[in-house]
C-alpha cells in the first residue's frame, strides 16, 4: 500500500495547473447514460474514482474511449442496468447511476454506495424523489432496485436535507420524465451547475440551478454534446493551503476564485495575499498565519472539503480556532493523526478547538479518508523532520498527481510503494 513520505521546511513557490473538479465529472460521466448518442467531456481528470466509474459503465455496455483528459461515452449499447457491490464498494458517488438508468431503462439494480468513513450518508432522499416521480422503489439484499412502467413523471420534490448527490440524481432523472419537475431545497453547488450546463447542452430544459429551487420541464429523449469540466474547487483550496503553510509564494493556473470565495475570505483573513486573475490565482503568505475559526454548512458556506485542511494550517497559526462540522459526523478522525505530529487539538462532539503551536514534528500517520490524507499532508509540509503518511489510496481518487504537483511547486515529497 503507497506511503508518501515528505521532508517538511520547505517553502512552496512556483506554479502548478489545477484539474478538472471530480466531483462535477462523476455525475457528468453518469449523465451520458440518458442519451443514445454519443457525449464527449474534456478535462476529465486522472483519477481512481473516474476509473471505477468507467469501469462501472463499460459493463453496463457503455463504449469508452479516452485520450488524455478527454472521454468519448457512446451508451446506445446500453444493456445492463446494474451496479454490483464489488464495483461500488469504494465509491460514494456509483449512486449517481440511478437516475439515469430508471429514466432511460426503467429500471435500476444498484449497490447501497462506500467510499470515505466520515459518517452517515442515507439515500433515502434518492429514493423519496424517484418514488415521488412513480417509481416502485426497495432496498434488497444491499442493492436499491427501482421499476418504472413507462416514463417517469414530474413532481414537486421537497429533499429533508441538502444534498448534493441527491439534487443531482433527481435533475437527472426529470430531464427524461413527463411533465414538469421542481426540486425544492437543491443544493446549490458549482458543480450542480455544472451538471445542468452539460444536460442543458444535451437538450435538456433546466432553470434556477445554483438556487434552491430547480425547475427540469421533461423531454422524450436527449441528444449527444461536448461539455467541459470546471475546476477542481477543492483541489485549488488544497494547494492554497499548502501554500500558505509555508509561507509560499504560488500561482494556480486553469482555475478560479469564484468558486472558492469563503475559502480565500479565510486564507485572507489568515493574512494571506491573494490575487484573482480570470484563470488563475496567486497566493502570498505571511512568515506566520493567524488562526482563523469556521463552521462548515452547505455552499455557499464554507465547504466540509475543506475543513482537515484549515484544521492543518491552525495548527501551526497565531492564536485559537475553533472549528465546527456540521456535515459528517465523523470527520474528525484526522485531529488524532495531527495530534501525533504536536498538534494541540481539542475535540468535544462536533467541535474542534485548535491552539496554533510554534513547530509540529514529523512521525508516521495514517490517512482515513480523502480529504483527511489533504490535511495530513499539509501538516507535514511544515512539520519539522520526515512524515510518513500511510494509505494514500484515498488520495489517488481525488488529487491528481500530487506527489508530481508538489514536487515542481518545490516540496521534497517521494511516493513508497
Amino acid at each position: 500500500m503507497d506511503k508518501l513520505l515528505i521532508e517538511g521546511g520547505v517553502r512552496l513557490t512556483g506554479e502548478a495547473a489545477i484539474s478538472g473538479a471530480k466531483n462535477a465529472a462523476l455525475p457528468i460521466l453518469c449523465a451520458a447514460l440518458l442519451t443514445r448518442e454519443a457525449v464527449t467531456f474534456t478535462n476529465v481528470p486522472d483519477l481512481q474514482d473516474i476509473a471505477t466509474l468507467l469501469k462501472l459503465l463499460a459493463q453496463m455496455g457503455v463504449k469508452i474511449n479516452r485520450e488524455g483528459d478527454t472521454v468519448t461515452l457512446d451508451a446506445s449499447g446500453l444493456d445492463n442496468p446494474v451496479a454490483p457491490y464489488e464495483m461500488v464498494k469504494t465509491m460514494r458517488a456509483s449512486i449517481l447511476v440511478l437516475g439515469p438508468l430508471v429514466a432511460r431503462c426503467g429500471e435500476a439494480r444498484v449497490s447501497l454506495p462506500g467510499g470515505c468513513a466520515i459518517g452517515a450518508r442515507p439515500v433515502d432522499q434518492h429514493i423519496k424523489g424517484l418514488q415521488a416521480m412513480g417509481a416502485e422503489v426497495g432496498v434488497e439484499h444491499g442493492y436499491v432496485h427501482a421499476v418504472v412502467a413507462g416514463r417517469l413523471k414530474g413532481a414537486r420534490l421537497f429533499t429533508d436535507m441538502v444534498t448534493v448527490t441527491g439534487t443531482e440524481n433527481l435533475m437527472m432523472a426529470a430531464c427524461l420524465a413527463e411533465g414538469e419537475t421542481v426540486i425544492e431545497n437543491a443544493a446549490r453547488e458549482p458543480e450542480v451547475v455544472d451538471l445542468a450546463s452539460c444536460l442543458s447542452a444535451m437538450g435538456a430544459r433546466i432553470s434556477g440551478a445554483g438556487t434552491d429551487v430547480v425547475r427540469i420541464q421533461g423531454v422524450a429523449q436527449l441528444h449527444g454534446a461536448t461539455h467541459r469540466i470546471m475546476p477542481d474547487r477543492i483541489e485549488t483550496g488544497t494547494y492554497l493551503c499548502a501554500a500558505a503553510v509555508c509561507g509560499g509564494d504560488i500561482r494556480l493556473t486553469r482555475t478560479s476564485s469564484s468558486y472558492l470565495d469563503i475559502v480565500v475570505d479565510k486564507l485572507m483573513d489568515a493574512g494571506c495575499e491573494i490575487i484573482a486573475e480570470r484563470d488563475s490565482i496567486r497566493l502570498k503568505a505571511p512568515e506566520r498565519l493567524a488562526a482563523v475559526s469556521l463552521r462548515t454548512a452547505p455552499y455557499p458556506a464554507f465547504p466540509t472539503d475543506m475543513q482537515a485542511q484549515f484544521m492543518a494550517i491552525n495548527c501551526v497559526a497565531q492564536g485559537t480556532a475553533v472549528i465546527r462540522e456540521t456535515i459528517f459526523e465523523n470527520r474528525f478522525m484526522h485531529a488524532v493523526e495531527l495530534q501525533r505530529l504536536g498538534a494541540d487539538i481539542k475535540i468535544d462532539g462536533n467541535t474542534a478547538v485548535v491552539t496554533g503551536v510554534a513547530r509540529l514534528e514529523g512521525a508516521t500517520v495514517m490517512a482515513t479518508d480523502l480529504r483527511a490524507s489533504a490535511g495530513l499532508i499539509i501538516a507535514g509540509l511544515v512539520a519539522d523532520g520526515e512524515t510518513l503518511v500511510d494509505r494514500i489510496y484515498h488520495l489517488d481518487r481525488g488529487y491528481e498527481k500530487l506527489d508530481a504537483k508538489l514536487l515542481a511547486l518545490g516540496a521534497r515529497v517521494r511516493r513508497l510503494a
